[in-house]
């Protein structure tokens, strides 16, 4: 061990001694680890808070949603007691233990809120129970939080339909809607809370009382449009998902076939029935087209994974091959005073590993520079990017399995390049070395 130690330390000294020779190798090193790790950190970060963003909108990890036909419509989003019981009941067989459970009525497009002889049609209106969503409300970036306990006259707008009304807090604004037998109904509300949400599911959007909207539209008190499971872990979902379809009770309710994406979710709600049919959607079956974008990105990050690495790989083996023909005679003089082929390895695979280590964390500051820099940047001019930031910022995310493949991929490059250059200095005949020829 004594002697492990003496090598390793004597491979330090060797190091700071050809700093100036290494260079080029850990700014190569340096940079491209960088690159990599900025452009993967900004993609995570740019898909977790589509997600986050998704699983306010839709609440859930796991949405059971209904399709009713009974309608003026074609269909709306409606459960019935029936169908909430099924599913209810369902995910106590399944076994899929959520965190939370919420059940949310959603109204389409025809939603318009008066104010002041100024009307905005919503794009989205969701009926919510402020108790059961208190997780989701705590999360949002409000521009003016509800200063108490919402109430069945509360109503919360997004900050483009509250200016375009010029409505503030406190202010009563009338609620237009279509009930579900095709009458119109108003109701009259009290802004209790502003959100600062411009993405494209926040940007025409208001939120009610799951019980105020359904008397609204001539829903049962009960009723609701579809129920959402969150779970602690995520990417458990479509495990989670299936399980529940496989116990939901297809002689008690209509369900629908599992679909993996908007293209199959559309063909499937296209086809005909009668009364209610239930589906069950992950959020990567609502963001697939968003998937497909982060796909590409993907496919862009390993290009540059290939041009880094390979980069390095090329300025490694160009600088080791110079670097240990310029020591062949002292490696020589080291064979001579008792030092083994072995020895000379774990000294030139010293000098490499302290490069590597050194170079990430240089290469993981630059990076952090990389993303407070881009950080700092607008993205308004960019139609719908909103989606992607997080507080109007675009943000990276250090997923440690993310961090774990760019390291070892660096790692991997760094001993092929230099395992067999090493191996074969080490194994050369003693006056090969000395007289200096080409390893």
């Amino acid at each position: 061990m004594e002697k492990f130690f003496a090598v390793f330390k004597l491979g330090l000294k060797y190091l700071y001694r050809y700093r100036r020779r290494y260079s080029f190798l850990v700014a190569a090193l340096i940079f491209g680890f960088a690159v990599v790790t900025f452009i993967t950190s900004i993609k995570d970060g740019m898909y977790d808070n589509v997600y986050y963003t998704a699983q306010s909108h839709y609440a859930g990890d796991v949405v059971a949603i209904g399709y009713d036909t009974d309608t003026y419509r074609d269909y709306s989003h409606h459960l019935g007691q029936n169908e909430i019981s099924a599913i209810l009941n369902a995910a106590d067989r399944a076994g899929i233990n959520p965190k939370y459970t919420v059940l949310r009525t959603i109204y389409g497009a025809d939603g318009i809120i008066h104010f002041n002889g100024n009307a905005v049609q919503l794009k989205y209106l969701m009926g919510c129970d402020w108790n059961r969503e208190a997780h989701l409300l705590n999360k949002i970036n409000f521009d003016n939080a509800p200063d108490s306990a919402l109430g069945n006259e509360d109503i919360i707008l997004s900050v483009p339909v509250a200016n375009q009304l010029g409505a503030k807090m406190g202010d009563s604004i009338i609620l237009e809607a279509v009930t579900r037998w095709g009458q119109k109904n108003t109701s009259i509300f009290v802004v209790k809370g502003i959100v600062r949400d411009t993405s494209i599911f926040g940007y025409y959007k208001a939120y009610v009382s799951r019980l105020s909207l359904n008397r609204l539209i001539d829903f049962e008190d009960g009723d609701c449009s579809s129920i959402g499971f969150f779970f602690d872990k995520p990417g458990d979902s479509e495990y989670k998902r299936r399980q529940l379809q496989n116990v939901l009770p297809k002689q008690q309710i209509q369900i629908g076939p599992l679909v993996y994406d908007r293209n199959q979710m559309a063909l499937e709600r296209d086809r005909p029935w009668k009364g209610v049919r239930v589906f069950l959607y992950t959020l990567p079956v609502y963001l697939s087209e968003i998937s497909e974008l982060l796909e590409a990105m993907n496919l862009l990050t390993y290009l540059l994974y290939g041009m880094m690495l390979l980069i390095i790989l090329v300025s490694a083996a160009v600088t080791y091959r110079l670097i240990l023909h310029e020591r062949a005679k002292e490696m020589g003089t080291m064979r001579i005073i008792g030092f083994y082929g072995g020895d000379l390895r774990l000294v030139l695979w010293t000098e490499v590993l302290v490069i590597g280590f050194i170079s990430l964390i240089a290469g993981f500051i630059l990076a952090q520079i990389f993303c407070r820099a881009v950080s700092l940047l607008s993205f308004s001019w960019f139609p719908g990017f909103d989606i992607f930031l997080k507080n109007g910022k675009l943000l990276p995310l250090y997923l440690p399995g993310t961090m774990f493949v760019n390291i070892i991929l660096v790692f991997i490059v760094l001993f092929v390049m230099a395992l067999l250059p090493s191996i074969r200095a080490s194994r050369k005949n003693l006056p090969g070395l000395l007289s200096g020829e080409p390893l």
